[in-house]
């Protein structure tokens, strides 16, 4: 009997298949093509106009005996019992309801910048306690508060659950999540979060997705060309002040054709990023190499294990015993230095490349270069 167990420092042939094709792509998209002119909408936002984000604690009733167990989760009977006492039904003290047709559920949704009373909205409804799924199941009338604590919307409706299960005989089988799902257009909107563009005399505020001194001076230049005058100013790197007007109307229009000017960002600093639990390595166009020596070689373990077998005289009163004969051998391939350079990112992939770095040789000689100084980016880890 022979038990033979290698362990190798080297990529499976899918692996090798996958980081060609993620070389072959990354030298497609080497080509140095000049900066294009983005408008402002694509950089920038209005200050104050975003999404606010609401949650709410609700009851799911009408499943499938698939809701939580009360003996485990005690809150979803306390709620329900407060729910039914505020319908006018009163449940003796000390009774058990072992329901099983219930849920206890959070319920997250977005209320939309300009949101009225009266608009409806998307909602998630997800189980908090131990619900096996929500399929079926219909959401009793929940407030959703904002971080304020006050109350902006309520939602109530039939779920919309993506998965499905089965099971029997001790088996079963899921496809995708059954304790979260969506009703659409499941929540009404009660109060609108008040928002006042302009309110100080007119003033409006850009800011960047991303603070860039080089792209908010462009931006500023671009707006104020727009305009043929000086309706903005920058305040730092990711706020710019725009002079807009005091009645409402125009306010909009000023706001709609801000968003339309078309503005050149600033090329994108060097930047190398590591994804450390995938191996995902991806760097932009920025990122060259000043010349280095780097050595590669991979590491081999191959253990045999041989089992004999000690028979013991045929008089004796021995027994018979299996005794393992285990081999171990080390093989490192030979690493040669190997010279790497590259000042565009085609030859940057091409020279890592060279050397037959897997995705996770590739992070420690990054990592390396970048200690060395040859690496010329900025390296994340993620």
């Amino acid at each position: 009997m022979t038990k033979r167990a290698k362990i190798e420092q080297t990529t499976p042939l899918g692996w090798r298949r996958f980081w060609r094709s993620l070389t072959a792509a990354m030298l497609m998209c080497a080509i140095i093509l000049p900066a294009q002119a983005e408008q402002v909408r694509e950089l920038a936002g209005f200050a104050g106009v975003r999404n606010n984000q609401l949650v709410g604690y609700g009851l799911v009733v009408g499943l499938d005996g698939t809701g939580d167990q009360t003996t485990q989760a005690p809150f979803t009977s306390q709620s329900l019992a407060n729910m039914l006492s505020q319908l006018g039904v009163t449940i003796p003290q000390g009774t058990n309801m072992q329901l099983r047709n219930v849920a206890a559920v959070m319920v997250t949704a977005n209320l939309p910048p300009f949101a009225r009373p009266g608009q409806e909205m998307d909602i998630v409804v997800s189980s908090i306690a131990n619900a096996s799924s929500l399929r079926g199941g219909t959401l009793l009338m929940t407030p959703l508060k904002g971080a304020d604590g006050d109350t902006y919307a309520m939602a109530q409706g039939n779920m919309l659950v993506g998965g499905a299960g089965a099971q029997a005989g001790g088996s079963s089988v899921q496809i995708n999540q059954q304790a979260v799902g969506r009703i659409p257009n499941g929540a009404t909107v009660e109060r609108e979060v008040p928002l006042n563009l302009g309110a100080n005399g007119g003033t409006l505020e850009l800011q960047l997705d991303e603070a860039d001194f080089g792209t908010a001076q462009r931006m500023v230049t671009a707006i104020n060309n727009e305009f043929g005058r000086s309706v903005a100013y920058a305040r730092n790197g990711g706020v710019i002040a725009l002079d807009g007007p005091a009645d409402a109307n125009e306010r909009v229009n000023f706001m709609a054709r801000v968003e339309s000017v078309d503005v050149t960002p600033t090329r994108a600093p060097a930047k190398v990023v590591v994804n450390a639990r995938t191996g995902s390595v991806v760097m932009n166009q920025s990122v060259t190499l000043r010349q280095a020596a780097v050595a590669h070689g991979n590491l081999s373990i191959t253990i045999d294990t041989n089992f004999g077998v000690s028979q013991p005289n045929p008089l004796g009163e021995g027994e018979t015993v299996v005794v393992p004969d285990t081999d171990i051998e080390v093989e490192q391939q030979e690493a040669y230095l190997r010279m790497v350079e590259g000042a565009q990112l085609s030859e940057v992939v091409n020279a890592l490349n060279a050397l037959g770095a897997t995705p996770q040789d590739l992070m420690s000689i990054l990592e390396a270069l970048k200690q060395a100084g040859a690496l010329r980016a900025e390296l994340e880890v993620i």
